[in-house]
């Protein structure tokens, strides 16, 4: 009786294990498709009421990037290259770029390879191509680092704070930034050594102390994709001059309500 009991909790124990290995066999090939979306549509309702001309932008391993290209006043104000998250198309962001007409600045935004209707696809390394490509055409139109402010929305806080190290940027804006893809896999995936099978990990909280650039961290307590208490860990290890805008009750999708809009918008100023 005993021994069989001990050979059907041997068997249950190797169907455990195998399950576990297919599990993380799974996740480690699939794993992209979990962390980047371009099909997932927040906002499809909102019209543009700001003046945008769609660009193409060339990257060095030859991907065209769809880009919205706002230009106000080159020469007068600061340029907004607005890096997004890992979910939905240009058209999601409407609602944040219909403010920005509110605000002294230009504004280029770019879709991602793999998202709207860019071919390629999405990766580490390659969204840090995307972004320097986008800052580069922006140089080949005359401007300079100190003319461009750097803003990135989740997972574009990670290409910001790539781009921004060591850099002479105008100002740099994270909006619910994480400390790193693997701080926050581990939220979602507890029992799965996400250290060991993760490819892209964007290591903010190692690279944010090399950004000496004027910052802005935004980040709302009730966030339920990335904690508060990582937005407040990145803020608590940026350099000066840095500032904050933390909330009570916004959730991922921050509101861009008058207070945000307050804080946006005197940053931008502090920066001419």
């Amino acid at each position: 009786m005993l021994k069989k009991f001990k050979d059907n909790l041997f068997s249950f124990l190797q169907i455990i294990i195998v399950v576990y290995i297919l599990v993380l066999v799974f996740l480690y090939f699939y794993q992209r498709n979990l962390l980047y979306h371009p099909n997932e549509n927040n906002y499809s309702n909102d019209q543009i009421s700001v003046s945008i001309r769609k660009v193409k932008i060339k990257t060095s391993d030859n991907i065209d990037l769809l880009g919205w290209y706002h230009e106000k006043d080159l020469k007068k104000y600061k340029t907004i290259v607005y890096f997004h998250g890992n979910a939905g198309s240009l058209e999601n962001r409407i609602h944040k770029l219909n403010h920005f007409s509110e605000m002294d600045v230009n504004f280029l935004i770019i879709a991602w390879r793999g998202f709207s209707g860019n071919k390629g696809k999405p990766t580490e390394q390659g969204l840090y191509e995307d972004g320097r490509s986008a800052i580069n055409w922006l140089k080949n139109k005359g401007l300079k680092e100190e003319d461009i402010i750097l803003y990135g929305e989740s997972l574009g806080t990670g290409i910001a704070t790539e781009l921004s190290q060591n850099k002479n940027f105008a100002g740099v804006i994270l909006e619910t930034p994480f400390t790193s893809m693997v701080d926050a896999a581990k939220k979602f995936y507890p029992y799965i050594p996400v250290g060991l099978l993760l490819k892209d990990k964007y290591n903010n909280k190692h690279k944010i102390k090399n950004i000496f650039s004027p910052i802005l961290i935004m980040h709302g307590e009730v966030d339920q994709i990335v904690p508060f208490e990582m937005g407040k860990r990145i803020f608590e290890i940026s350099n000066q001059p840095k500032y904050s805008h933390f909330t009570k009750n916004d959730d991922h999708m921050m509101e861009y309500d008058e207070n945000l809009l307050k804080a946006l918008k005197t940053f931008i100023k502090s920066l001419n």
